[in-house]
């Protein structure tokens, strides 16, 4: 891994162990993949599989217990300061300063790396402009409700010139307007050509942004590229929902079937899923088809996981 990478982020069979004890399961466990320059990395799993480990480690705000992680070319273990003056992070549990007020909070942190007090009010105004945070910039931060207070932190982290951005879970706790807010931001951020790194539990939040998706499970990779290549993993890529009564045997000739609430929902190829929706057309029912989400692959990777504690069935694992 040398300075001069064209990855803003290299991982190399990272694993990251809490405890010493033998029975302690590792929190990363052998993740290995690279992150490009100049796009939102988006980094999706249940709670506890990971993802924020990984941050942590890569905004070196915790040690790794073995392998080796680089951003920028720089050597995270070996080269601290040098990554810390080229990142910013939104960390998943965090709290801008309550004695200071929203636009305080913005221009100490922009002066704090080392801006010039024009450019940081500049910068500071255009953040609190861009997150609609103007109405709130001299009320103190200890008064702002729990979703302001996010929107502070993600304005100090999108109104730095930080070439690489960690944003964990950047939007939990707001409101859908707010969650676009937040979007905009970001996606102006990356016609900067900076690169950021997204943990998100919203999966069209993953999709809407993210142009490559790494899917982490028990602290290992197992799926990653675009949305459309997860896609295109899915052995079955057509989903169709009918309603009862259509019996559940007939359906399961033509592809994988679950039960839902009044009907059933099955996962087929599109030959065979245009041909349940006849059917179930032609039979008076209600029918829906289209094509499988990424909500739908996060739930047949993470619910094969629970049950067989094994790949997915109809998936291809990401290779390392």
């Amino acid at each position: 891994m040398s300075a001069s990478s064209d990855f803003a982020v290299e991982v190399e069979h990272l694993r990251k162990v809490y405890a010493k004890s033998k029975d302690q399961k590792p929190a990363l466990d052998d993740l290995t993949l690279k992150i490009p320059k100049g796009r939102v990395y988006g980094l999706i799993g249940r709670n506890g599989a990971g993802k924020t480990t990984f941050v942590r480690i890569a905004s070196t705000q915790l040690a790794l217990t073995s392998g080796r992680l680089s951003v920028l070319g720089l050597d995270v273990k070996t080269q601290t300061r040098e990554v810390r003056r080229r990142i910013a992070c939104v960390p998943q549990e965090s709290r801008p300063l309550y004695f200071l007020n929203t636009q305080e909070v913005v221009y100490l942190y922009l002066k704090m790396r080392g801006m010039e007090p024009v450019e940081a009010r500049r910068r500071t105004r255009d953040a609190l402009e861009e997150l609609s945070l103007t109405e709130y910039r001299t009320k103190l931060v200890s008064r702002l409700s729990g979703g302001l207070r996010r929107r502070a932190l993600c304005a100090m982290v999108l109104a730095s010139d930080a070439e690489v951005l960690f944003l964990d879970e950047p939007t939990t706790g707001l409101d859908p307007l707010a969650r676009r807010e937040v979007w905009k931001a970001v996606r102006r951020t990356i016609r900067e050509h900076r690169t950021i790194v997204l943990t998100t539990h919203y999966l069209d939040e993953a999709e809407a942004l993210s142009t490559r998706l790494a899917l982490i499970e028990k602290g290992q990779l197992r799926l990653e590229g675009s949305p459309e290549d997860l896609r295109a993993r899915v052995r079955y890529p057509y989903r169709v929902t009918v309603q009862s009564p259509f019996p559940r045997e007939e359906l399961e000739s033509y592809g994988r079937v679950a039960p839902i609430e009044g009907g059933f929902l099955v996962f087929a190829r599109e030959a065979d899923a245009r041909e349940v929706a006849r059917k179930g057309l032609e039979r008076g029912l209600r029918v829906s088809l289209g094509p499988v989400s990424l909500e739908d692959i996060f739930l047949e990777v993470v619910g094969k996981s629970i049950e067989e504690d094994a790949p997915a069935e109809g998936l291809e694992e990401a290779s390392a």
